[in-house]
């Protein structure tokens, strides 16, 4: 049986039991998927007159003499020779019992790194062991290095692997049956665990670490499998017994939407509508993930979806995660869908008691057709007469508890869901973290966008860049200024975005310069935001509340401070403001040095594209998908073995392998969720 406790393996006592515990190691399973990250050549013996700096290498040879070197510091130095040269080892820390086995002429094999020595070449703290005279061989396969932790050495480490190896395939049967897997020549996985573990001399050690070699990719496809069918089976939790309202309805008021519009959908604006279209005819609930660029024009396709709930009898949501976006949502909602006769209620912590009240009672007795707000729509008093949709606007800012904790007020009815992001996600990334979502891709920008053009700027030319602001606003345009601080805090940036508006206003006398951060009252940035909207204020200085949202065509102009301290994701939606208009834009990245590698890697990918798809391709590939996808699904893709951007090709084999199994063997499924994934349930409290 799987999960044979590591204390009873031999010489795990209850201290190593716990040292273990910290790498996530608690039965000999683990210990099998517990996989090298290196491997050592202890294959062969190299000759000590062959030797060269630098180089890592078992040698075998007779120690000459050995001695304890008194002085500032005591070491152990012994000389070792095997008929081709002399090298010496070094030891600072010894016991007794060290200094009696590498006495002279005692015959010896030892591995380690060849520095240059105060005498010639030596190894400092080599790993040795003694072996009889003329007969020692090198080890029968590569030598693995584990990831450990503190007082686990990585002598036990093989010790236990060894032992848990002995137990195949007993510890880990093959679940998966040879014609499922994508590669018939990938081996059975009691053999692919020992390749792994132990790898004969002739294997390349650089494929087994890059995951080329077919034992690894044997390994990441059950991995990658096993995540797969766990946000598979929490859908099939969510959707239990649960049945939607049959929204088919609202064909003359999408009609009346579509006749007002100043612009006709793109092509895949239409691609996504008709997705969401089908999905809402049915009764079982849609679960729709709808990402696309920052302007690509999702919300029109939210507002179409409403207007059918609305005109099948039902009241649909739109929640967005701040106010300053909830406000943009509820302008442009409310000018659509009024001339429509279709109501909109606003519902956020900032408006004020009786407005609230007000919007309560209209939504509760179904004379709103439509609400709008931030995370306020998720408290008790907000009820519904018949909530058939929930769209949730960039959704990795709410955790799945608050999506289901307003999908609870549907009533009898499951409302359906669409859930929308400008961060796409790659499809590497949406096939395994967002199993449990369909998901529908509007990869086409409308025309008349033009393009950003995006420079990078050390703040040691911030006189210039004011200077630049200068002649925009002399010319009538308008411009953003973000504010981002290295210890950021809502306090601080506050005070930072005041001085430096403070600063600017000074700058450029004759020009209007409002501000907006998140400790503002309400009235406030609404006041700046309509300001600024309006064309009477020239620059708009803020914190990253900004990020999305934020609609003024003439603003062509954008500095964003401390710009490597952003990820690719916040910095491309905060590009996203400008080049709304037809004025050429730009967008000034402007850091303070020295740059990290990942930070001047992140403003080299903005200089280059501002394709969002490639972006999020980019920032995959840089901060890999458990901080790209932050906290909602980061447990989600704690990956032992597969690595999303290496194994794309695998996940197509993955879907179709998953649908068979939950389908025909549910034990099978179950089984691997829980080799690999451990207690499934917290997935859902994610």
């Amino acid at each position: 049986m799987e999960g044979r406790h590591v204390t009873l393996l031999p010489g795990v006592g209850t201290r190593l039991a716990g040292r273990l515990e910290r790498l996530g190691i608690r039965t000999a399973a683990d210990l099998l998927l517990h996989l090298p990250h290196r491997y050592e050549d202890r294959t062969h013996i190299r000759p000590i007159g062959s030797l060269r700096p630098g180089e890592k290498v078992l040698v075998e040879g007779t120690v000459e003499l050995a001695e304890v070197a008194r002085g500032r510091r005591r070491r152990l130095l012994c000389r070792l020779s095997d008929g081709t040269g002399r090298l010496d080892l070094v030891f600072f820390h010894f016991y007794p019992r060290q200094a009696e086995q590498l006495r002279r002429g005692a015959v010896i094999q030892c591995f380690g790194e060849v520095r240059h020595g105060y005498a010639g070449l030596q190894m400092a703290h080599p790993e040795y062991r003694q072996v009889e005279p003329g007969g020692g061989v090198g080890d029968s396969s590569l030598t693995p290095v584990y990831p450990s932790t503190e007082g686990l050495a990585q002598g036990q480490l093989r010790r236990l692997s060894e032992y848990a190896l002995a137990l195949l395939p007993e510890e880990l049967p093959d679940l998966l049956p040879a014609e499922v897997l994508p590669d018939p020549e990938w081996p059975p996985l009691d053999d692919a665990l020992r390749r792994v573990h132990r790898p004969p001399p002739e294997s390349d050690p650089d494929a087994l670490l890059e995951g080329r070699d077919p034992a690894v990719q044997r390994l990441a496809f059950e991995e990658l499998l096993a995540h797969h069918l766990t946000l598979r089976r929490r859908r099939q939790a969510l959707h239990e017994g649960a049945a939607a309202m049959v929204l088919d309805g609202g064909t003359e008021l999408t009609a009346g939407l579509r006749a007002g519009l100043p612009f006709e959908l793109t092509a895949a604006q239409e691609r996504v509508d008709a997705e969401l279209a089908a999905d809402m005819a049915s009764s079982t609930p849609m679960l729709r993930l709808l990402q696309g660029d920052v302007g690509s024009g999702k919300t029109v396709v939210a507002a179409l979806a409403c207007l059918r709930a609305v005109g099948s009898g039902g009241q649909a949501v739109v929640m967005a995660p701040t106010e300053l976006l909830a406000e943009q949502h509820l302008r442009t909602l409310h000018g659509w869908l009024s001339p429509l006769g279709v109501e909109v209620a606003w519902v956020a912590g900032g408006a004020g008691a009786a407005e609230r009240r007000a919007a309560l009672q209209r939504l509760a007795e179904g004379r709103a057709a439509v609400a709008v707000g931030t995370h306020a729509l998720f408290q008790d008093p907000v009820a519904f007469r018949r909530l058939a949709l929930v769209v949730v606007d960039e959704q990795h800012r709410f955790g799945v508890h608050q999506r289901m904790a307003l999908k609870e007020k549907g009533g009898e009815y499951e409302p359906h869901q669409l859930i929308m992001t400008a961060t796409p996600i790659p499809r590497t990334l949406a096939m395994t973290a967002y199993a449990d979502l369909d998901v529908s891709s509007i990869d086409e920008r409308p025309p008349g966008r033009t393009p950003v053009q995006t420079v990078v700027v050390s703040d040691a030319r911030r006189g210039e860049v004011v200077e630049r602001i200068r002649g925009a606003l002399d010319e009538g345009r308008q411009a953003y200024w973000v504010c981002t601080l290295i210890e950021s805090s809502d306090e601080l940036e506050a005070e930072a975005a005041e001085e430096t508006a403070q600063r600017l206003s000074e700058a450029l006398p004759g020009h209007r310069v409002e501000l907006i951060h998140g400790r503002l009252p309400a009235s406030d940035k609404e006041r700046a935001m309509a300001a600024f909207a309006a064309g009477e204020a020239a620059l708009l200085v803020a914190t990253t509340v900004i990020e999305v949202g934020v609609d003024v065509p003439n603003a062509s102009l954008m500095i964003i401070e401390n710009a490597e301290r952003l990820g690719l994701a916040q910095l491309h939606q905060l590009r996203g403001r400008v080049g709304r208009g037809r004025a050429a834009s730009t967008c000034v990245l402007m850091y303070h040095g020295p740059l990290s590698e990942t930070a001047r890697a992140r403003l080299a990918v903005l200089r280059e594209t501002d394709d969002g798809f490639v972006i999020a391709r980019r920032d995959l590939e840089i901060r890999g998908p458990g901080e790209l996808l932050g906290t909602r699904q980061t447990g989600a893709l704690t990956l032992r073995v597969a690595d999303l951007g290496r194994d794309a090709g695998l996940l197509d084999a993955v879907g179709r392998v998953g649908d068979r199994l939950l389908r025909d063997e549910p034990g099978v499924a179950e089984a691997l969720i829980r080799r690999w994934v451990g207690d499934a349930e917290r997935y859902g409290q994610v």
